[in-house]
C-alpha cells in the first residue's frame, strides 16, 4: 500500500534506526572483564538494562516524576543492574559509569538504514521521534552518518512515547497537521498510538532486535499504510506515493 501527501517522515531510533542489542552488549562484556565477572553473559546485562527503560519513563508518563532525560534514565537503570552481576557500586569511578551510560550514544545502524534515509531526505524531512534526549541522538547521528534534518522527540516536546503528546506536539513543531507525517517504526505499540494521533504510518520489522528467539513485533500487526523489508523499500515506497 501506498500514501500520498506526505511532508515528512520520522523514525523511532532504538530497534527500528540502530542495533542496541548487539552493541551494549559488546561494550558491556568489556565493561564486565574490566571487573572479573568472566562468566556474565553481556547480552544478559543489556537485556536486563533494556527491561528497565519503559518502567523508567512510566514514571514520567504517569505525572510521578517531572520530565527527566533519558540519559538521566539511563544511567539510574544502569546503577540499580549492576549488583545483580556482582558489581559493587561503590567501586565504580563516575567516569566509567558515565562511559558506559554513553553506550547509548554509540549505537550502530542497522545496513541498510543510510542508504534508505539519504533517498529519503531528498524528497522528504526527515527526522528522529525518538524517548532519546537530544544530546545523545546528535552524538549518535554525528558519528552513525544519520542525515537527519532536525533532531526531534521526547526532550524537544516534552513527553515520552507512547503518550499522545508526544506525536502531536512533534507535528505542531513541524508545522505540519498529523496526516503530513508518517511514523516510521519497527515496534506496532508506537506505530498504533501514532495512528491514534492521526499520523500515516510505516511498519519495517527488526527481527533480530531482540537477538535469537525474539518474538515480539515479527510482522505488521495492522494495516499500516506501508510494510516494508527494510529502509531502501520504504524509501521506494513513499518515493513513489508523492504527488508532483
Amino acid at each position: 500500500m501506498t500514501i500520498e501527501n506526505v511532508k515528512a517522515v520520522l523514525f523511532d531510533v532504538f530497534g527500528t534506526v540502530v542495533d542496541w542489542r548487539s552493541n551494549v552488549a559488546r561494550e558491556a562484556g568489556f565493561f564486565l572483564n574490566s571487573h572479573g565477572i568472566k562468566l556474565a553473559d553481556p547480552a544478559r546485562f543489556a537485556d536486563a538494562w533494556r527491561r528497565r527503560y519503559s518502567p523508567s519513563m512510566e514514571e514520567v508518563r504517569s505525572g510521578r516524576r517531572p520530565f527527566t532525560r533519558l540519559d538521566v534514565l539511563h544511567r539510574e537503570n544502569l546503577m540499580a543492574i549492576l549488583p545483580d552481576f556482582g558489581i559493587d557500586q561503590a567501586a565504580i569511578s563516575a567516569a566509567e559509569i558515565d562511559d558506559l551510560n554513553h553506550v547509548w550514544h554509540r549505537l550502530d545502524p542497522w545496513p541498510d538504514v543510510i542508504t534508505g534515509l539519504v533517498r529519503l531526505k531528498s524528497s522528504h524531512i526527515i527526522a528522529p521521534l525518538s524517548n532519546g534526549n537530544v544530546s545523545l541522538m546528535i552524538d549518535m547521528a554525528k558519528r552513525a552518518g544519520l542525515p537527519w534534518d532536525a533532531i526531534l522527540g521526547a526532550e524537544v516536546a516534552q513527553a515520552y512515547k507512547p503518550t499522545p503528546e508526544a506525536y502531536v506536539r512533534t507535528a505542531d513543531i513541524l508545522g505540519l497537521r498529523p496526516e503530513q507525517i508518517c511514523m516510521v517504526a519497527a515496534h506496532n505499540s508506537d506505530l498504533a498510538a501514532a495512528r491514534s494521533c492521526g499520523f500515516r504510518t510505516a511498519f519495517v520489522p527488526r527481527p533480530h532486535e531482540h537477538g535469537p528467539g525474539q518474538t515480539t513485533d515479527l510482522v505488521a500487526e495492522q494495516d499500516w499504510d506501508i510494510v516494508a523489508p527494510d529502509f531502501i523499500a520504504l524509501a521506494s515506497a513513499l518515493q513513489n506515493s508523492l504527488v508532483i
